[in-house]
């Protein structure tokens, strides 16, 4: 308890070294900096107990918050804000098109910044400019850690609900299991007879591909078989076609557990180049369940994922934390095994 305390101390005399922010206060008051903000605006929904604390906090930290953030907060606009990082490839499509609908069920607006790339200046310009139209909340939809990183420390003064695989991210978050869905996978291929499985990863600073190579990784350590080091893709079909090409025949490994459905399309047309058929020589299982996965040749087996029922939940999740800002919402869906042609037990 001592050095507890002792911590708490030098914690605070290193914080007053500086300008102390709203998140230097919620951790120590041990609350989120939304609770923070909400005692900042004498808003409600905050217990006697918790507001001293955060009182307290204040004190010690000699806290002056900021007069924009401050007064973002004081109007209630119905509009969330909404920022989208990368290529508007399937998934982040449909997932917005899914928070959109809800959005407009639960009569709110949504204000929208979309970008290819998620470099931290992009981003935060991004965020600047929706909070300066008072949107109540702000809603990220990124695949890569880099987006989530450049949001960390931002003073927002408004919640921040996140779309990431991980949950290590320190937001409020919703997401798809990619993790439970990429074991899902390779159990599939191992219930099958497969010992030797390859996997092409998605490009590798995506929480989505990290998630899902770690999943790979330990399914086959569970069956006391080896994982070889991954191929990294891009997503796209033309990433699948090439890496497919350098498969040649004699193979040393009967099926290949690939990041996405865009990229087994362009593996399993760079196998047939070289004479490979699906799935009589190499099963090949994808992950999302595009619209055109049945009508690949094989049609594809894949996990299904449902896009647009995680932008519901993330609406869910946002009202939820509208209400209750001390809430810390990590909600993650599974995706779904749908068997078809593209994979088979191994031939002998």
């Amino acid at each position: 308890m001592r050095s507890e305390k002792s911590a708490v101390r030098v914690s605070t005399g290193e914080q007053r070294a500086r300008v102390a922010t709203i998140f230097d206060v919620a951790r120590l008051a041990g609350v989120s900096h939304q609770t923070v903000s909400r005692v900042l605006n004498d808003l409600p929904n905050v217990r006697p107990s918790t507001k001293l604390r955060v009182e307290d906090a204040i004190k010690q930290l000699r806290y002056r918050p900021s007069t924009a953030a401050r007064a973002l907060v004081t109007k209630r606009s119905r509009t969330i804000g909404l920022v989208t990082t990368g290529a508007p490839d399937f998934g982040p499509s449909s997932t917005v098109i899914g928070f959109n609908e809800a959005a407009r069920e639960a009569r709110y607006a949504v204000s929208m910044a979309s970008m290819l790339d998620s470099d931290p200046e992009s981003v935060r310009a991004a965020v600047d400019l929706l909070l300066r139209q008072n949107v109540e909340a702000l809603v990220l939809i990124a695949s890569r850690r880099g987006a989530l990183e450049s949001i960390r420390g931002i003073e927002l003064g408004v919640p921040l609900i996140a779309v990431e695989s991980s949950g290590r991210g320190g937001f409020h978050s919703v997401s798809i299991d990619q993790y439970r869905g990429a074991r899902a996978a390779v159990a599939h291929l191992i219930s099958l007879g497969h010992r030797e499985i390859l996997h092409l990863a998605g490009p590798s600073d995506s929480m989505d591909a990290i998630e899902r190579v770690r999943a790979w990784r330990d399914t086959l350590a569970e069956h006391d078989l080896q994982a070889r080091e991954p191929a990294i893709g891009d997503w796209s079909p033309a990433s699948g076609y090439r890496y497919g090409l350098t498969l040649k025949p004699p193979l040393d490994f009967t099926a290949i557990f690939v990041g996405n459905d865009q990229m087994s399309l362009g593996v399993i047309q760079g196998l047939a180049r070289n004479g490979v058929r699906v799935p009589q020589d190499v099963s090949i299982i994808g992950f999302d369940d595009l619209p055109e996965a049945a009508f690949f040749s094989p049609p594809l087996t894949t996990m299904r994922q449902d896009f647009s029922e995680l932008g519901r939940e993330i609406m869910a999740g946002l009202l939820e934390v509208l209400k209750d800002e001390d809430t810390h919402k990590h909600t993650k869906s599974v995706p779904e095994l749908v068997v078809r042609e593209s994979t088979a037990p191994p031939t002998a």
